[in-house]
């Protein structure tokens, strides 16, 4: 009966709303005056039934006016309630302006108890109906507890009321004051109760919802909801909430920054702003993970112009796409121009950048997959040192004012080819510093991003989704982790303090150890690992070995005893350089090896390059070892093949 009256069209259901307020304005009527006049079986004379009848008419002619009728009653909120409160107010007056007029006997306290009638009939009659819809959606609903009685839970809350997926049956606080309170009608629970209240509501999911001021320690946090097995999910942050990108209630896994355990590096804006402001700026390699972020914090600072260099196609289409969509959305007036190329072509980068005018470059462009590069040699060197080497030589070409080179913690003592071509590139900027001084040459050599397209956090996850196993290549392998934004703020605020040369680098705390943070992820996922020791676990942990070129330990300094900048948590490098003219030595040696493809020397020339370069293994290029190549190649008329 109740189903068929839900598939009524909405005219229908319309004309039953507009019957049923008619009932029970005339039933408060009869009632107000029936407790006036003290009697039982009260019945009115025709005056009263003739302002009756008015009262009523008039009064739905205000509900329809205050669009009453058109608000669907399953999402009835508090303005709904609101346009009863002013209808039954407005009926009441006229009430009384009606006996006053008409010379009908209107006793004073008769419109205050039909208007509390009124109300309590009309409003009533629709909480019902909505809370007879929503049974049978609550019931089928995930029962989640919010970890944050703050605002930021509260609108969650009511976001998820809304919805179809989840159902708030509790919220857990961290002040003990809140324990065993109401909101929203819903109990509150301290945080030291949680695996009790889990128990007791048969909560399924864990949804943090913490105000950004709260002060709350979340790797503490986390460390107490780990042997909970049961998922942790949280919101969107509030810049992203503030800027419109996401919904309160757009679910999703733990941030990065929640698994890293510590607070983000926070920029100088000021300073950073003051760099990019009006400015012309070029970012290459704009449509990876790295790049890309860069361009979103950069479109913020409202260069007039951001020319995005990319050799991807699609890359380069989504990137462009959306942030025109922010430069549109938020009337940025930035001038964004998406150009395709490579950065191991000079002409081409110094014509993009005397077409523009460009005034500052951030090289994100690069190679930086360890095994990838390590089996593909030639185009690591080619892509990481020449398209860095190419791109600072158009800089100076162009008279660009700073240039800032995107390196890795992997560049210190490297053990693989990736990490020799970025400790290569550090001194082709080093080098290029000390022959001029036109244009300012800056390094950012960060650890592990998480986040990026090689990241294993991503990995980790989609193999847990899986059903796993995960996969890691050593128990007691660790890295330095940061997070893309945190890594890009960085790159900016060393744009901005760079005075030529220098190498900075994030003080960023502890390292991670890698198994620990699969074993993290797979806790706060509301799963087991599964041991020796516990069979029946969800996901084994295997570990593959340590791949070519990777080493167990990373570094972010070469020498012991970095020097303090102006930011309390960037240090700058004090590391050997070479002179211009030792560069460039190494730069034509590695030119002729590449151009002939000669594999084995190239690897050579980098270990004698000062680069650090100790190779852990033996030559894993794919064409190398395949065609058995110990000799350079040439073509067929005896002539080197040219790269790039």
């Amino acid at each position: 009966m109740f189903q068929k009256f839900l598939s009524l069209p909405r005219f229908h259901k319309r004309l039953i709303s507009v019957s049923a307020d008619v009932v029970a304005l005339l039933f408060s009527l009869w009632a107000a005056f029936s407790l006036r006049f003290e009697q039982q079986f009260w019945l009115p004379n025709r005056e009263q039934l003739v302002i009756a009848g008015l009262t009523v008419v008039f009064t739905i002619g205000v509900f329809v006016k205050l669009g009453l009728y058109r608000a669907v009653v399953r999402y009835l909120n508090d303005r709904a309630f609101l346009t009863v409160v002013g209808g039954v107010a407005a009926s009441a007056l006229m009430l009384i302006l009606l006996g006053y007029w008409l010379e009908v006997l209107v006793p004073r306290s008769v419109p205050i108890i039909y208007a509390a009638f009124a109300f309590i009939f009309v409003s009533g009659s629709r909480m019902g109906v909505r809370m007879l819809v929503s049974r049978p959606v609550r019931h089928s609903k995930e029962r989640v507890a919010i970890i944050g009685a703050g605002e930021t839970g509260l609108q969650l809350c009511q976001a998820l009321d809304q919805g179809t997926e989840y159902q708030p049956v509790a919220f857990i606080s961290f002040l003990a004051s809140n324990h065993k309170a109401l909101i929203n009608g819903i109990p509150v629970y301290d945080v030291k109760f949680i695996e009790r209240t889990i128990r007791t509501h048969r909560v399924k999911r864990l949804l943090l919802a913490l105000d950004p001021d709260s002060g709350v320690n979340r790797k503490k946090l986390l460390k107490q909801l780990e042997p909970l097995a049961i998922p942790v999910q949280t919101v969107p942050s509030m810049s992203e909430l503030i800027a419109g990108q996401k919904r309160i209630n757009d679910i999703r896994d733990l941030e990065i920054e929640d698994l890293l355990g510590r607070d983000p590096v926070r920029p100088d804006n000021a300073q950073v702003s003051a760099s990019l402001y009006g400015k012309s700026v070029m970012v290459s390699g704009a449509g990876g993970s790295i790049g890309s972020e860069l361009c979103r914090q950069i479109i913020q600072h409202r260069p007039k112009v951001l020319v995005l260099f990319e050799q991807s196609e699609f890359s380069l289409y989504s990137i462009e796409r959306e942030l025109k969509a922010i430069n549109t959305i938020e009337g940025l007036g930035v001038e964004i121009h998406p150009l395709l190329g490579s950065v191991t072509h000079r002409r081409r980068c110094e014509s993009v950048m005397r077409a523009f005018n460009i005034q500052s470059v951030y090289h994100a462009a690069a190679y930086k997959h360890v095994p990838l590069v390590e089996h593909n040699v030639i185009e690591g060197v080619q892509n990481n040192i020449f398209g860095t080497w190419h791109m600072a030589e158009a800089a100076i070409a162009c008279g660009v004012e700073q240039f800032v080179l995107i390196s890795t913690d992997k560049a210190v003592r490297p053990t693989n080819v990736m990490g020799a071509t970025k400790r290569m590139a550090e001194l082709v900027l080093q080098g290029l510093a000390q022959r001029q001084s036109e244009t300012i040459f800056s390094m950012v050599r960060f650890g592990n991003v998480l986040g990026s397209s090689g990241s294993v956090v991503p990995l980790f996850r989609d193999q847990i989704r899986d059903g796993g196993p995960i996969t890691v290549t050593h128990p007691d392998i660790i890295r330095y982790f940061m997070t893309i934004p945190e890594a890009s703020q960085l790159v900016l605020q060393a744009g901005s303090m760079g005075q030529g040369g220098e190498v900075f680098v994030l003080d960023m705390g502890e390292p991670v150890k890698i198994a620990d943070l699969a074993k993290k992820m797979i806790h706060l996922m509301g799963l087991e690992e599964r041991t020796e020791d516990n069979p029946g676990g969800d996901i084994e942990i295997v570990y593959s070995g340590l791949r070519p070129g990777e080493k167990l330990y990373e570094e972010l300094l070469i020498g012991d005893n970095p020097q303090g900048t102006a930011h309390p948590r960037i240090m700058m490098a004090r590391e050997v350089s070479l002179s211009w003219s030792e560069v460039e030595e190494a730069l034509l040696k590695l030119t002729r090896a590449s151009q002939s493809f000669d594999c084995q020397n190239v690897v050579e020339i980098l270990r004698e390059s000062q680069t650090g370069y100790a190779p852990n293994g033996n030559m894993a290029d794919l064409v190398w070892c395949n065609a058995g190549q110990r000799e350079p190649f040439s073509s067929s008329e005896g002539r080197v093949i040219q790269l790039g």
